[in-house]
């Protein structure tokens, strides 16, 4: 070695303790892109959500390319009107349930894609299931035991009685209402405040103030849902217990 150049340190120890190259970071379009496939269903992530989205899309079909005069007998059958829900109660709450009043380009189609699936992810398929469906049959309830009341003090006229009512509105909107809950707060309030706006304005239209009522009463259920949701998400997130503590007694008070 010439004087006065320093030496250079290679190989070695040297080499073990040099600082690791960097992991590549995927790139921000691929980080998007998962991101964005989890706010759709999928078969083995959301399964309620993703079956019932298929079999949606099927009744649609059929509702926009069958014989008009076979989707009307169709849709009358699944109407949760007085004089079904008095004959075969759970066969009308469930057969309405299987149509989309406005077709798969409506807003609820939309909600069930997002709104649902978000759900479904946070507290699982069943949980989602029972959401959904108490909200569609207790709103469904709600609302047409006063038109059965209405009718029965002639307040209204028979004909309010096979008044047709089908669709997923009031289980899309109870699951919105749930889905707050189990969201952070600066997402949970502007969630209920689009939602609270949008069955309002409806409401305030008076087109048609029954459905609009229930709309409203979906979202309560909705919310009356937080605190059974927060502890089914509770005990879903728990960590599993490790198998060398299985048996093994907790320890209180000193050795």
């Amino acid at each position: 070695m010439l004087a006065g150049i320093p030496r250079q340190r290679v190989g070695g120890a040297d080499a073990a303790t040099a600082d690791p190259a960097p992991r590549p970071r995927a790139p921000w379009a691929a980080r998007v892109a998962r991101t964005s496939w989890r706010l759709l269903p999928t078969p083995a992530g959301t399964p309620f959500t993703f079956g019932y989205a298929v079999l949606l899309a099927g009744t649609s079909y059929v509702a926009a390319h069958a014989d008009p005069g076979l989707v009307s007998a169709l849709l009358q059958g699944s109407s949760t009107d007085v004089v079904h829900l008095a004959q075969a109660p759970v066969l009308v709450l469930v057969a309405s349930a299987l149509w989309i009043a406005g077709g798969v380009t409506s807003g609820y189609a939309l909600g069930l894609l997002f709104v649902v699936t978000a759900l479904e992810r946070r507290v699982g398929g069943l949980r989602t299931a029972a959401v959904f469906l108490g909200g569609h049959a207790l709103a469904t309830l709600a609302t047409e035991v006063p038109v059965a009341l209405a009718v029965a003090a002639g307040r209204l006229p028979e004909t309010s009685l096979h008044r047709l009512d089908y669709g997923i509105s009031f289980g899309v909107m109870t699951c919105t209402g749930a889905l707050a809950g189990v969201l952070p707060a600066w997402s949970r309030w502007p969630l209920l405040a689009g939602a609270g706006y949008l069955a309002l304005t409806d409401l305030m239209a008076y087109v048609d103030p029954m459905t609009d009522w229930g709309h409203l009463l979906s979202l309560a259920l909705g919310v009356a849902c937080w605190p059974l949701l927060r502890r089914w998400r509770a005990h879903r997130t728990a960590p599993a217990p490790l198998l060398g503590d299985l048996g093994r007694p907790a320890l209180t008070g000193a050795p």
